[in-house]
């Protein structure tokens, strides 16, 4: 009964997913792998999801550059980046946001895309990045 006032409250403030900070400074806390389904390819890492003209300009980079639709794509904040699990991800993008060590083979890095769209040397930057994984 309160897990479910729990979630009316967080529905009420327009939670819809939450996750701790810093579980390690819970003692005995493991937290739960993420899961990412195997049609996902590229996992954006950034602090907060891109929305209106940003959303537009990673569809225009991950389609153009990378032949990729957002179908094949997800965000995650970069906090949960060392609960990732098993997955078959091609492309890990950084953005705004310190890279972490991976396996995944292409691995980006760059600012935010407020810092990329319109500034032709960030762009250029990225680009260059793209196309080093051909």
């Amino acid at each position: 009964m309160d897990q479910i006032r729990n979630q009316a409250l967080l529905s009420e403030m327009g939670i819809e997913r939450w996750s701790l900070l810093h579980p390690d400074r819970l003692q005995g806390y493991q937290p739960e792998s993420l899961i990412i389904d195997s049609n996902i390819k590229l996992l954006f890492v950034s602090q907060a999801l891109p929305q209106g003209s940003e959303a537009l300009f990673m569809q225009k980079v991950i389609q153009g550059a990378m032949s990729l639709s957002l179908e094949y794509c997800r965000h995650i904040q970069p906090n949960q980046f060392t609960q990732l699990g098993e997955h078959n991800l091609e492309w890990v993008w950084f953005c705004g946001c310190e890279p972490q060590s991976t396996n995944i083979s292409k691995a980006l890095h760059s600012p935010l895309l407020t810092e990329i769209d319109g500034h032709n040397q960030n762009r250029r930057a990225l680009w260059e990045q793209i196309k080093s994984y051909e």
